[in-house]
């Protein structure tokens, strides 16, 4: 059997950065140049965002499946007034902030808003409940606005509320449709910028930052350029190969009875894996050519197999897609578009043997993710399937690096439950010094929380045994 060709060291730690950041890669030729666009008359959506929208028109009328949560902690005094000049300078740079959106001759459009927005700011101060109230009381707040559905024809489609635990102890909660964050916006370019401006202007300092070279309605034309003719016959050729055949429908879980149709309802399990396993997961990368998220993924197939039986498995994630493109990685938007990587089990591969699919399948995908599922699906002939994802039910991905903040402000994420969510299973990893640490977004429906805890353990357990290869 041929051996698979190993990533070098400096293309390893290359993709794992494409993989967590969306950075640069090589333009391709013939690629449509990057411009701005008129903002005179409607915008069409991005590919994937537009098959959020859609989505949020049938789902989203079910649960708030879409919405997305993180936290900014402060260590120190806070201004309101200026925490809201900051959110207000943050929505007049990034028009996604301000955009809502409506259908025009049959199709979702973007309709830009101008500057000054609406800013929905709400300001809670719990100082006055005892200590052991404090915590409980936040939490149900964050959890009550991140549990209201958004109005995405009339916006706006964020919402922010800042607790006050004490006078030196602060929490910004952010709730934001997916149709404009993913996880640089989340995780970088969202709490660099607020804290940026937060400490420029509570030292009378004026903005520090640059204007944005590109919007997202900059990116959402310019994407709709480049794929046609070649470039988007040659990805959907690449998946048609890819997902040729019967494809496989997961076997898990694999009791109960799965309901006729999805109900999107969601719920969330926090866990840590610890330093030592991350360290020797990295060093088993850097033996093996290959990047974490590949390890992990080898990792989560060999678990699934285990527990089917199955040797034909689909497993999704988040490419970056847009996000590789210079002028538009400080774009806070979404520029994520989720794939397919499929695993062949046939034959007993080792390890070793699996992780190399999993360096093909992850290369492959990523140089071919601008086209959504959905285009694949009518090319592939696949028919729509009201009680479950047409291509996969479990996904995983590893979450972009948290910004640099500065000292006094921290952050966390998926920390406050929606009560929704896309997947049966959705597994995110973060890379941290201190540990890995992890979210297992899931379905109740489908899962109880036992279960779930045991599929982490289970889960660390196959990571631990390949760890030591």
């Amino acid at each position: 059997m041929q051996k698979e060709p190993l990533l070098s060291e400096a293309k390893r730690k290359l993709l794992e950065l494409q993989l967590k950041r969306g950075d640069s890669l090589p333009a391709a030729s013939g690629q449509a140049e990057t411009k701005r666009q008129p903002r005179d008359t409607p915008v069409p959506l991005s590919l994937a965002q537009e098959q959020v929208w859609r989505l949020d028109q049938t789902a989203g009328k079910l649960t708030p499946l879409h919405n997305e949560s993180i936290t900014i902690h402060r260590r120190g005094p806070v201004d309101s007034a200026i925490v809201k000049r900051s959110l207000a300078e943050i929505v007049r740079r990034h028009e996604s902030w301000r955009t809502t959106f409506e259908v025009t001759a049959g199709h979702p459009v973007q309709i830009v808003h101008p500057a000054p927005y609406p800013l929905e700011f709400a300001v809670s101060d719990l100082r006055t409940l005892l200590d052991s109230e404090r915590e409980t009381t936040a939490l149900d707040l964050a959890t009550q606005d991140a549990r209201l559905p958004f109005d995405l024809k009339q916006g706006p489609v964020f919402r922010v509320r800042l607790v006050t635990f004490h006078d030196d102890e602060h929490r910004l909660y952010l709730t934001a449709h997916q149709s404009i964050v993913d996880g640089i916006t989340v995780f970088d370019i969202f709490p660099s910028e607020l804290t940026s401006l937060y400490e420029s202007y509570v030292s009378g300092k004026p903005s520090p930052l640059a204007e944005l070279e590109s919007q997202y309605a900059d990116f959402a034309c310019w994407q709709r350029r480049k794929l046609a003719g070649a470039i988007q016959e040659r990805q959907l050729t690449y998946w048609q190969k890819q997902l040729a055949g019967d494809l496989p429908t997961l076997q898990w879980p694999n009791h109960g009875v799965r309901p006729e149709r999805q109900t999107y309802r969601g719920a969330m399990y926090s866990f840590q894996f610890s330093s030592q396993l991350e360290q020797s997961l990295k060093d088993l990368g850097r033996r093996e050519g290959a990047t974490l998220f590949m390890i992990l993924l080898a990792g989560l197939f060999t678990l699934l197999h285990r527990y089917t039986g199955q040797d034909d498995i689909i497993v999704g994630t988040l490419a970056p897609s847009g996000r590789k493109e210079s002028a538009f990685q400080r774009c806070m938007g979404y520029f994520l578009n989720p794939v397919a990587l499929r695993a062949d089990f046939k034959g007993n591969p080792s390890f070793r043997s699996l992780l190399g699919q999993m360096r093909e399948r992850t290369l492959g995908a990523i140089s071919n993710d601008d086209v959504p599922l959905e285009m694949i699906a009518e090319r592939v002939g696949l028919k729509a399937n009201a009680s479950r994802h047409p291509f996969f039910t479990v996904a995983l991905s590893v979450a972009p690096d948290v910004a640099s903040l500065p000292p006094g402000w921290s952050m966390t994420y998926m920390d406050v439950e929606s009560g929704g969510a896309r997947w049966d299973l959705y597994i995110e990893m973060s890379d941290r010094p201190e540990a890995m640490l992890g979210r297992a977004q899931y379905n109740p429906d489908l899962f109880t929380k036992d279960s779930i805890r045991q599929t982490i353990e289970d889960f660390r357990l196959i990571l631990e045994e390949i760890a030591h290869l």
